[in-house]
């Protein structure tokens, strides 16, 4: 802060004595043991060589210190500016967020310096007609903050404060998990979804706490409420390949919902692989990959009339090697039960996978499936199979779609199929 001189305006300043009561400093007497004692500044000490000048002055003014007639008092001019600063003095469990304000009456700010327990300020700005301050963002939690403002009155004389308080240690956090493990690589068609253990209520203010770095600088991620505990982020269009992601969080100073911040401030960064987009065709019973421009077809099966596939866009949500399909748990009551499907993937979180099949051999001639899409393999799961080669072949983000069904299109919220909305409702 820049010093102010004392030619240059008078500074009103306070202090508190021990029992609390704010004391008004004098420039000109200082009361030690019951007598008044004073000192002149700048005087030419005429009174003799005993230094009997000094005694002259205050036998002049006065046993009370009141000048005497014709003298005028040393007491400086106060500032009109008033300054205001909100939280007061002292604080405690101040709100992060709104919770810092500093304006003045009769006056302009000068300069508003607030900074943390470890010096780092804080930004922000003054209002452009000089009567305010706020912080650019949220406060830390549990943070203590010093305040030393300055403003100058219509003369140019200057009121200073100098504050400090406490930001809140919050009692409730939210619990923020997502589906993205650290420097792990995903297909172009992955979503990121983040789930939250309570209610958001303060949607905007979250959104605006999860923010995307892209190593090509230039793609834009947008995020979608689906619900207030689900939110999910991609591009407008498939991520290119090779794309590096880095997820910012800064959660823990955001106020998700009345009394309830963030759990996380962390940065996680992935990898976009290369670009495969599979398309199963209800219709012709096959399945074209393309994988960096280079496709080929593979003979499946899909839903059969009864039990149709969703249409539409899907993204590999996870891969098992060797997994159990029980058609109770998604409400066909005791059509099969199966212990051992190789070589499965989930495309949709109501059960919709892309998978090995070795009982049947449908493939390329029907539909005979209760939804999924499956290929030839072998009891145990062959990686030299069709599905074998696909699965070791594929990872999680890749895409599916599947076209010509007579099922409707998949939901976006079930698994990561957000891909079937719209970027402009996005």
């Amino acid at each position: 802060m820049k010093p102010v001189r004392a030619a240059d305006a008078a500074i009103r300043t306070t202090t508190t004595n021990r029992r609390g009561r704010a004391v008004r400093r004098s420039a000109v007497a200082l009361a030690m043991g019951g007598v008044l004692l004073f000192t002149a500044a700048c005087g030419d000490d005429k009174g003799g060589d005993n230094g009997s000048g000094g005694g002259d002055a205050a036998a002049t003014a006065g046993a009370s210190g009141t000048p005497a007639p014709g003298q005028t008092s040393a007491a400086p001019k106060t500032s009109a500016a008033v300054l205001t600063v909100e939280p007061k003095d002292g604080a405690q469990d101040v709100p992060p967020t709104n919770g810092l304000n500093v304006s003045v009456a009769n006056g302009k700010l000068a300069t508003v310096e607030v900074t943390d327990k470890d010096g780092k300020p804080v930004a922000g700005a003054i209002t452009p007609d000089g009567t305010a301050w706020k912080p650019s963002g949220a406060l830390a939690v549990g943070m203590a903050y010093k305040v030393n403002a300055q403003a100058k009155d219509a003369e140019g004389l200057v009121a200073a404060s100098t504050t400090s308080f406490t930001t809140l240690t919050p009692a409730k956090t939210v619990s923020t998990n997502d589906n993205i493990a650290d420097n792990a690589t995903y297909g172009v068609g992955m979503i990121v979804s983040v789930v939250f253990n309570k209610d958001v209520k303060n949607k905007e203010a979250v959104v605006k706490g999860i923010t995307f770095e892209t190593s090509d600088g230039s793609t834009e991620v947008k995020g979608h409420w689906f619900g207030t505990r689900r939110l999910d982020f991609r591009p407008a269009e498939y991520w290119k390949p090779g794309t590096k992601v880095t997820i910012k969080y800064r959660l823990k100073n955001v106020e998700v919902a009345p009394g309830i911040y963030g759990d996380v401030d962390k940065d996680e960064p992935f990898t976009i692989g290369r670009s495969q987009v599979s398309t199963a065709d209800a219709a012709s019973h096959q399945m074209t990959v393309v994988r960096d421009g280079q496709s080929h077809t593979v003979p499946v099966t899909l839903g059969a009339d009864a039990t149709p596939s969703w249409g539409g866009t899907m993204v590999i949500m996870s891969k098992e090697k060797v997994t159990r399909m029980n058609s109770q748990t998604v409400g066909l009551g005791g059509e099969y039960d199966i212990q051992d499907v190789p070589h499965a993937m989930r495309l949709t979180t109501s059960g919709t996978f892309v998978h090995g099949n070795y009982w049947a051999n449908p493939f390329g001639k029907t539909n005979a499936s209760h939804g999924c899409v499956s290929m030839a393999d072998e009891k145990g799961g062959s990686d030299t199979s069709v599905a074998g080669k696909f699965f070791n072949d594929s990872m999680i983000g890749d895409v599916v779609k599947i076209v010509n069904t007579k099922e409707k299109t998949v939901a976006p919220d079930n698994g990561l199929s957000g891909w079937n909305i719209a970027w402009a409702n996005w």
